[in-house]
């Protein structure tokens, strides 16, 4: 009974897409109450502007050491990847719904200490994820699974930074936590459902496949990449409600829509970046949108009101979430199924390094170069990547290979 009711989406692309894009709504949405719900509800708790973001800091630290998730994932990969979904899954939601009976103002440490629970579920989660994708899909879907993926999170923070505010301004904060945790509840009972073939043993050491695996040309050259192609994003994505306040004299509101359009903007852009790079090839849809990106990026000089800015805001979020699906891809292809949980999140973890990096220093560069001069800086700067690119030789997608 138990067999038949379990789903072999190997041989169903549309519940691949699904599985995946559901997973990745979660995480957006417990994203969002990270980075909108908690500054707010802390400010409302007294708690100064230098805490909370210490606070919201120490609680994300879990997202900086990603790929140590990984590797605990793939040391024990005889026990598959489900499993480890559904104990991500597990730690977020009850971090969440706990943190709804804790007082900051009161218990700052324990309230700390269930975002971090929270965060380190949504990594397990989030790792454990990318390495069923790897193991279950062939190159010719991995584009629209990562376009899939991409957008589903993005429309999980979008709807989160749209709807959660209003649910914590109209209801309170608690109702918020428990809301988000019984949504995600309902996410991860998904893949109970879902068949696994589970990698029995590693015939190698996990440590000597690990290192052979980086001292492979391509895979370095992808880990260089991985860097050099987010460094546009840190420079604009702190700087851009910054200028839209400063500039264009925008309050929180209008800033928080503008926001919500980019990130709507990023799901359709995953959601085509995917099928192209299953279509064309991993490099020419590289191509295609870094190039239409520099061009966007650059012509942020000439927004000189709101609307001019939404539209061309809009585009970049578009040509991110698309050459971002793309470059998951790409990952995803050179990825050896056995340790993927580890090596995906090295990837991407190095991509995270590249946005965050420049994120801490745009509000310096900001001072010192002005926005014109920063906004062609961030067109400027996707120079390196394409040379990386050039340099990268893919073997062509095998179209006949099957999931």
């Amino acid at each position: 009974m138990i067999n038949f009711l379990m789903i072999d989406i190997t041989r169903r692309s549309f519940f691949k897409y699904w599985l995946f894009g559901s997973l990745y709504f979660s995480e957006g949405l417990l994203k969002a109450i990270a980075v909108v719900i908690f500054p707010i509800y802390l400010i409302g708790k007294d708690i100064s502007p230098e805490l909370i973001t210490l606070i919201v800091g120490i609680g994300a630290l879990p997202v900086i050491i990603k790929f140590l998730w990984g590797g605990i994932v793939d040391y024990f990969i005889r026990f598959g990847r489900k499993i480890f979904i559904i104990i991500g899954g597990l730690f977020s939601i009850i971090g969440t719904f706990l943190v709804s009976f804790i007082d900051p103002s009161v218990n700052l440490i324990a309230f700390t200490l269930l975002m971090f629970i929270c965060w380190m579920g949504v990594m397990f989660l989030d790792v454990s994820a990318d390495a069923w994708a790897i193991e279950i899909s062939c190159e010719k879907e991995r584009g629209k699974i990562n376009g899939a993926m991409y957008a589903g999170q993005n429309i999980g923070l979008a709807s989160g930074a749209a709807l959660l505010p209003f649910i914590a301004q109209n209801i309170s904060y608690p109702a918020v936590f428990t809301i988000a945790s019984v949504i995600v509840l309902l996410i991860i009972i998904f893949p109970l459902f879902i068949k696994e073939n589970k990698i029995k043993k590693i015939r190698k050491k996990f440590g000597k496949i690990l290192i052979s695996e980086f001292k492979k040309k391509i895979v370095i050259l992808i880990a260089i990449f991985a860097v050099l192609l987010k460094l546009s994003e840190g420079l604009i994505l702190i700087v851009a409600p910054i200028f839209m306040n400063i500039n264009l004299q925008l309050d929180i509101t209008q800033v928080g829509l503008i926001t919500m359009i980019f990130m709507i903007a990023m799901a359709f852009g995953s959601l085509t970046g995917g099928t192209l790079a299953d279509k064309w090839g991993r490099k020419k849809s590289l191509y295609l949108f870094i190039f239409v990106s520099i061009i966007f990026s650059a012509s942020l000089i000439f927004s000189n009101n709101w609307q001019n800015f939404t539209f061309l805001y809009s585009i970049l979020g578009f040509l991110q979430g698309g050459y971002t699906s793309v470059f998951l891809a790409m990952c995803m292809d050179v990825t050896n199924p056995q340790i993927g949980a580890t090596q995906f999140s090295i990837f991407t973890s190095l991509s995270n390094f590249g946005t965050l990096g420049l994120e801490f220093i745009s509000g310096t560069l900001f001072i010192m170069l002005g926005f014109t001069r920063l906004f062609l800086y961030s067109a400027w700067v996707f120079g390196p990547a394409l040379l990386i690119l050039y340099i990268i030789r893919l073997k062509p997608i095998n179209k006949n290979s099957k999931g």
